[in-house]
């Protein structure tokens, strides 16, 4: 799998509260983290604030080892979420992520983020997916996070 090939963001809905993206795993993308060696490692070391988010998801195992063992499109909510936190955005915002496979099509989730700041939210979509797209495929690749959050940063000026 190569950078910008796993997840594909089909259109985005902008409300009134929460940005939706309609993401789609490309067929060669596995739709649990788990089949990604490396991968929670990976996110937990370049985003340590993630091991504070909670989940309603219902899991009793706390939220690293539900990233560990969930749908890939649920690991890019909390990405966005914490690049949201990491740019300036109230860590109280939320997320969810469901799908439809019957009404949206095989492999299409829905994942909402709440927000502050629309343009802020859609950059962390962004660069969540872009950096989900390059762990994907190599988890030990660099990564630069100033940058990324520095991109983010930008859209609340904006």
């Amino acid at each position: 799998m190569s950078p910008g090939d796993a997840l594909i963001v089909e259109h985005v809905v902008v409300g009134a509260t929460a940005v939706t993206a309609f993401v789609r795993l490309a067929p060669t993308t596995p739709l649990r983290s788990s089949a990604i060696a490396g991968l929670t490692d990976a996110l937990m070391d370049l985003l340590p604030g993630m091991r504070a988010h909670r989940c309603e998801c219902g899991s009793a195992r706390g939220v690293v080892a539900e990233l560990a063992d969930t749908e890939l499109a649920h690991v890019l909510e909390h990405v966005a979420l914490e690049l949201m936190a990491l740019s300036g955005s109230p860590r109280a915002l939320g997320g969810w992520t469901e799908w439809d496979f019957a009404r949206d099509g095989r492999g299409v989730y829905r994942v909402s983020l709440g927000y502050d700041h629309d343009l802020v939210a859609l950059a962390a979509l962004h660069e969540g997916v872009a950096l989900l797209d390059a762990l994907c495929a190599a988890p030990d690749a660099p990564v630069d996070l100033t940058a990324i959050v520095d991109r983010i940063s930008a859209a609340r000026a904006a």
